[in-house]
């Protein structure tokens, strides 16, 4: 709907690209909001950065459902698009740490790989929520209405989220750790960092970077694989949106079960094993998963999907616990965070926009599959370069 109602006056190939540009606009913001909510979090407190965040996130998605077209407001609507995707992205930057933070740190030393998979699991059971919500919608609103209007109920709903924040607020309380740290504190000031940030900038930046790359395969896979292959199947295989969204919907749930064992063997093996093994499958994967889709077969699709992400989950599991470990908890939130959301703006948001300009350079997927290997490079080196920290206290 994004080229249509917001970048109208563009050629469908350059809205296409102005579109995912809006979608990157999020994850460029993401970093920002791992700083600032990260130096939040280890400052007062895991709860109150968490609760901020979700608030924010949940604003700015119902505006967005909101949101005059440029057929009222011009070039204002597209800008006031991209910085609804900008709150977004602050917002999800932030609350990634508050989530597995509150998770890991509540959990005993040998339940932390697991529990922080409650965090993790979140983002599959989202690309299931937001299909559902598509298609139904697609499915009882004529073609005419869901271009009017239809396309923003998925936008409106996130209003649900808000009565999760107040839950939170009012029945949550803050990790154990960071209550310690508090009363630390309050004996001691100088026993914990007044400025997180700065210690992390200055004292782990070797970490904040390896950290990072152990997110680069995972990333990139999925965002192909709830963005790219949808424009690549309808615009270049000649399939059906609804079809190929469906196929999404049914690959997604492989993921959960996945990502919650590869927490629990975490917890068992290590957390370095279980992403060796995932960043090896990606590897060999790159260039079959394109094979497949190649086929326009929606069975051999769902192949490339489903294997995809079983290889992809098995990083994406462990990851919660491993970044919380690698940081002292007076830094944790700031650390992780950045980690976490450094990999947002340097390939997650990027992927869509990058695996289109690839396909239209080069007129071959195969180009875009050589992107997935050397991403699963990145990942595989950067779990070689980190320590073991499964027990550690």
């Amino acid at each position: 709907m994004f080229p249509k109602f917001f970048f109208p006056d563009a050629s469908p190939l350059i809205g296409l690209l102005l579109s995912f540009s809006t979608f990157w606009a999020g994850f460029i913001a993401r970093p920002v909001g791992g700083l600032v909510f990260g130096h939040v979090g280890d400052k007062f407190g895991r709860k109150p950065a968490l609760v901020a965040c979700l608030g924010m996130m949940a604003a700015a998605t119902f505006l967005i459902g909101l949101l005059p077209t440029s057929a009222t407001l011009g070039v204002l609507a597209p800008v006031l698009l991209v910085l609804l995707r900008f709150v977004q992205g602050i917002a999800v930057g932030g609350q990634w740490g508050g989530v597995v933070l509150l998770l890991t740190e509540t959990a005993g030393p040998d339940k932390r790989g697991f529990a922080g998979t409650f965090g993790q699991a979140g983002v599959p059971l989202g690309v299931i929520l937001g299909n559902v919500a598509f298609l139904v919608v697609g499915a009882t609103v004529p073609p005419a209405d869901f271009a009017a209007w239809g396309w923003r109920v998925p936008f409106l709903a996130s209003a649900l989220l808000f009565p999760v924040v107040l839950f939170i607020q009012l029945k949550v309380e803050d990790s154990p750790v960071f209550r310690e740290i508090k009363e630390r504190r309050a004996e001691a000031p100088a026993v914990a960092a007044p400025a997180p940030l700065r210690e992390v900038l200055r004292t782990h930046w070797r970490t904040v970077l390896l950290g990072s790359g152990l997110m680069f395969a995972s990333n990139a896979i999925f965002y192909v694989s709830i963005a790219g292959v949808l424009d690549y199947s309808t615009r270049e295989l000649g399939l059906a949106r609804n079809s190929v969204l469906v196929v999404t919907l049914l690959s997604s749930p492989l993921s959960v079960p996945v990502i919650l064992l590869a927490g629990r063997w975490s917890d068992r093996h290590g957390r370095r094993p279980l992403i060796v093994v995932g960043a090896v499958g990606l590897i060999l994967w790159a260039f079959p998963y394109f094979w497949l889709i190649d086929t326009a077969s929606l069975g051999l699709i769902f192949v490339a999907l489903a294997v995809g992400g079983v290889a992809s989950s098995l990083v994406y599991g462990p990851v919660a616990a491993y970044l919380a470990e690698l940081f002292e908890p007076h830094v944790r939130y700031s650390g992780a965070s950045l980690a976490y959301q450094l990999a947002s703006i340097l390939v997650s948001g990027g992927t869509p926009f990058i695996m289109t300009a690839l396909l239209v350079t080069t007129g071959s997927s195969a180009s875009v599959s050589a992107f997935l290997l050397v991403m699963g490079v990145v990942t595989l080196a950067s779990a070689l370069g980190l320590r073991e920290t499964h027990h550690r206290e």
